[in-house]
């Protein structure tokens, strides 16, 4: 007899794992499956947790190389010890993995360790099979599936990763040395949170998107301020450029680059190209099509707010459904989808989940930009507020960036804040728990903030949505 669970979860990532630990506490019997060897998805192997572990490495030498003087810390000279600063990323990997692993033991998730497809699709029966790496394939019963398989890199048409010269954001997290020069294609978050580290490391950096401008969908005005300041920091951007092609060679890599409106090509080298313009559901081999599980032109399997597919029993989370593709939000929707599955009522805000580039200075936007609004037609009062005037970002010596609450004209409810800045990510949950609570700017500008700090800027921003801004 095969083993029987409540509930299986495909995929291992951060909505896959929180789903099943919601679910056994509210008790049923869960599993997980994920192919990878390692729990976490791409956001703990691939993804959120090195990267951030190169950018913090990142930061500082290139705090100690070029701001330590200003404090009046003298060093003689600072070296880069690559080979040690991966090793870290890898132990700080490793550490999270772990710790998920030891979480499912807790609360008594069983993981299953190999490939898992929709075998069989019976009314409170499905049957899953699950091919570990010997080949050995086994069959599993569950009342509910529920898919988190995750994204994927999209490929470029016209060039061949090889993660050595070409390389995906999974290749860019272990060059074995600092390019001299590095291409990155897509101006979007991965694209300049990597282009950051390695630009930090001591590469030239030339940014190549498509658009006309960087890190859509953000506010438009916070997103030129940023390219302003990476501009400054050496960044290099070649807007409204697509590439159709790249060569590979001993000498690095060749790339035909044209103006994305049409025009003459011409050809860029770099030593090493990172391709950077997005990701795509991951569906390949889950048995959806014999399952009947509808997935949309774009390649998104198709759920309801419940999370349901439309195959009874079947329900999908995450990236694979599409939306905002970030950690957070499928965390968020795999617990809502546990409590829905135990008999609870559960929702998702999604005009509550904020969005955050981890660049120095960061960048972070939540609700509605300006664009929208406008395009809405809904009538809005702006305020704003830049870090020059704020006394922690002077003592700290980062006062690049503003804070920007957008709020109804009406009601003074606040539909969006959006800031580029030091710990940009950090300060805007203040405004995503406003925001669930549906408070107004004037809640924020009387709530007292603690001085000196940079969370005052926010405080700012809300007192100059009504014009009464106190330090500007």
């Amino acid at each position: 007899m095969p083993d029987t669970f409540d509930v299986i979860v495909i995929g291992g990532g951060p909505g896959g794992y929180v789903c099943a630990i919601r679910a056994a506490q509210l008790g049923l019997k869960a599993a997980v499956v994920e192919s990878r060897g390692a729990l976490g998805g791409t956001c703990t192997n691939v993804g959120c947790i090195p990267s951030k572990a190169l950018l913090q490495s990142s930061h500082l030498y290139e705090e100690a190389n070029h701001s330590f003087a200003a404090h009046g810390i003298k060093v003689s000279k600072v070296e880069l010890d690559l080979p040690t600063m991966l090793a870290r990323k890898d132990d700080v990997v490793k550490q999270n993995t772990q710790g998920i692993e030891f979480l499912l033991k807790k609360n008594k998730v069983a993981y299953i360790k190999g490939f898992a497809r929709v075998a069989k699709v019976q009314t409170g029966a499905h049957q899953i099979a699950v091919k570990d790496d010997k080949g050995t394939e086994t069959t599993y019963v569950t009342k509910y599936v529920v898919l988190a398989s995750g994204s994927e890199v999209t490929p470029l048409p016209g060039i061949t990763i090889d993660e050595k010269q070409i390389v995906s954001s999974t290749g860019a997290l272990v060059l074995s040395k600092v390019p001299k020069t590095l291409v990155v294609i897509g101006a979007g978050v991965i694209g300049l949170e990597m282009g950051s580290v390695w630009r930090r490391l001591g590469a030239e950096v030339t940014v190549i998107e498509f658009l006309d401008f960087i890190l859509p969908p953000m506010d438009g005005e916070i997103r030129k301020q940023t390219q302003r300041i990476l501009e400054k920091q050496g960044m290099k951007f070649r807007l409204g450029q697509k590439v159709t092609g790249a060569k590979t060679g001993k000498d690095g890599v060749t790339l035909t680059v044209e103006p994305a409106k049409g025009g003459a090509a011409e050809t860029v080298t770099a030593d090493v190209v990172l391709v950077a313009v997005g990701r795509r559901a991951f569906t390949t081999g889950l048995g959806l099509q014999e399952a009947g599980v509808t997935v949309s032109k774009r390649g998104f399997i198709e759920a309801d707010e419940n999370f349901q597919t439309n195959v009874e029993g079947i329900f999908a989370i995450g990236d694979v459904i599409g939306g905002q593709m970030l950690a957070h939000k499928a965390e968020d929707e795999g617990v809502a989808c546990a409590e829905i599955l135990s008999g609870h009522a559960s929702h998702i805000n999604y005009d509550a989940i904020a969005g955050v580039v981890y660049t120095w200075p960061e960048v972070a936007g939540i609700g509605k930009t300006e664009e929208q609004l406008k395009e809405a037609g809904i009538a809005y009062n702006v305020g704003k507020f830049p870090f020059t005037a704020n006394g922690r970002a002077r003592a700290n010596g980062d006062t690049d960036g503003f804070a920007k609450i957008l709020a109804d004209a009406k009601t003074d409810q606040v539909l969006g804040c959006h800031i580029v800045g030091p710990a940009a990510g950090d300060l805007i949950m203040e405004v995503a728990v406003a925001m669930e609570f549906g408070a107004s700017s004037e809640d924020i500008a009387r709530t007292c903030h603690a001085h000196p700090q940079l969370g005052e800027v926010v405080k700012e921003a809300a007192l100059a949505a009504d014009k009464r801004a106190l330090h500007i």
